[in-house]
């Protein structure tokens, strides 16, 4: 994706593909360049944030960019900083804890990426106060979406939330972020593939809405972003950059589509299962659990892809069978969002005479925008990402009861829930 196509987007000057006249993204103010940190107050006056200032980060975001950025703006601001412990989780206790401690403040600044992002970006849509990023790490693509990961009574949530008035990202620190990190980004960026597969999926088979739109934002530099893996284990500022472009645009996808559906589904499903009900597990980022869990799904989905005939069962999952997995709060929660998917004979019956006829048609559309595994794989690799489960510390059979128990916490159709009521056994080849 090209600078001019970002530009052009903010512009109004890129037409929707799924009809309806020029796209036009809520969010208009998004830098990436090289050296903002010196420019953060000029930056930020634009936005008519008022006069007084937090600051939220963490220490090692804060010795990254927040420093700089905290005395740039206290030239012109009445400035407060708020820092987090060190990887703070993404839970309302968090968003709670900086509402509480930001109460004279008229708007928030976040210096950091995932959780940060997240926590400041929902306590300021708690409070209807503005909130601008200064992100840290190419680590995830929620710097322009529209909703926030954050776990709430137990259970990982998507929470619509206030878009950032601005997003500047400098190119020199994410070039500098932790190795780690830049692969996380990558392996988010890759579960395209898998998200806009099982979106898809959900679509044909059940006539969920499904735009293109966020994947034609994509298409012209996902090949580019897999070629440059390496480049990016070397820190190169051009690939970073790319890779920067690519999370922007992913985000201001789920943004314009009114949620996270093409950038999350089956793959996130998995992770945010770990979230919830992991013990005592090894500190791993998002992104490096979804390189793990966009394999699987890459796998699962070639493999029901592979089937020439496929019948599915009656959902046999009950209220009472979540209560036995998750305990009577959180399992009432998941039965609440995880009813709409539950099929009976009759519907069943239905989606089997509708795959009778259309299923060879659905496979080829959906490999067609599927991508290999094997080549995910390459290009995880080629990155310094993990691509199993110990490589980010899950005993293997957490991460099969993960994978087995994701489909179970939202309301999202994807390809665990179609295994799951194959007909056939299918295993998704951990």
């Amino acid at each position: 994706m090209s600078k001019e196509m970002l530009d052009n987007l903010l512009a109004g000057k890129v037409r929707d593909p799924d009809g309806g006249g020029m796209l036009v993204p809520p969010l208009k103010d998004i830098v990436v360049a090289r050296r903002l940190g010196e420019g953060a107050a000029s930056l930020v006056a634009r936005l008519s944030f008022g006069k007084s200032l937090a600051i939220i980060m963490d220490p090692d975001t804060r010795a990254a960019l927040g420093a700089k950025v905290a005395v740039a703006l206290a030239a012109a601001f009445a400035v407060e900083e708020v820092v987090l412990p060190r990887h703070p989780h993404p839970d309302m206790d968090a968003v709670n804890g900086v509402i509480a401690r930001t109460t004279s403040a008229d708007a928030l600044v976040a210096v950091g990426s995932g959780s940060i992002n997240d926590i400041t970006k929902y306590a300021a849509h708690l409070t209807g106060r503005p909130f601008a990023v200064f992100g840290t790490a190419p680590s995830m693509n929620g710097y322009t979406s529209i909703s926030a990961a954050i776990t709430e009574s137990g259970l990982k949530k998507s929470l619509p939330a206030t878009l950032p008035k601005g997003v500047f990202l400098d190119l020199d620190v994410m070039a500098a972020a932790p190795r780690r990190l830049i692969a996380s980004g990558f392996g988010d960026s890759l579960a395209r593939a898998t998200a806009q597969t099982d979106w898809l999926m959900a679509h044909l088979l059940l006539g969920k809405p499904y735009r293109e739109t966020p994947f034609m934002l994509l298409a012209d530099d996902e090949d580019a972003m897999i070629s440059s893996a390496a480049a990016l284990r070397a820190g190169d500022v051009a690939a970073v950059e790319l890779l920067v472009r690519t999370l922007v645009m992913s985000g201001l996808g789920m943004t314009l589509c009114g949620g996270s559906y093409p950038a999350s589904q089956g793959e996130h499903l998995i992770a945010h299962y770990i979230d919830m009900r992991g013990q005592n597990l090894p500190q791993a980022y998002h992104g490096e659990h979804i390189s793990v869990t966009t394999l699987t799904m890459a796998r699962l989905q070639e493999r029901m892809l592979a089937m020439p005939v496929l019948q599915l069962a009656p959902t046999r999952d009950t209220e009472a069978s979540m209560i036995e997995t998750f305990g009577p709060e959180v399992g009432r929660a998941c039965w609440a969002v995880f009813r709409p998917k539950v099929f009976d004979k009759g519907a069943t019956d239905q989606l089997n005479r509708k795959l009778a006829q259309e299923w060879p048609e659905m496979r080829g559309r959906l490999r067609s925008v599927a991508r290999p595994e094997a080549q995910l794989s390459d290009a995880l690799l080629a990155v310094g990402a993990p691509t199993a489960p110990e490589d980010v510390g899950l005993p293997l059979p957490f991460y099969r009861e993960a994978v087995s128990n994701a489909r179970l916490i939202r309301d999202r159709f994807t390809m665990l829930d179609l295994a799951a009521m194959s007909a056939k056994p299918i295993e998704a080849g951990i």
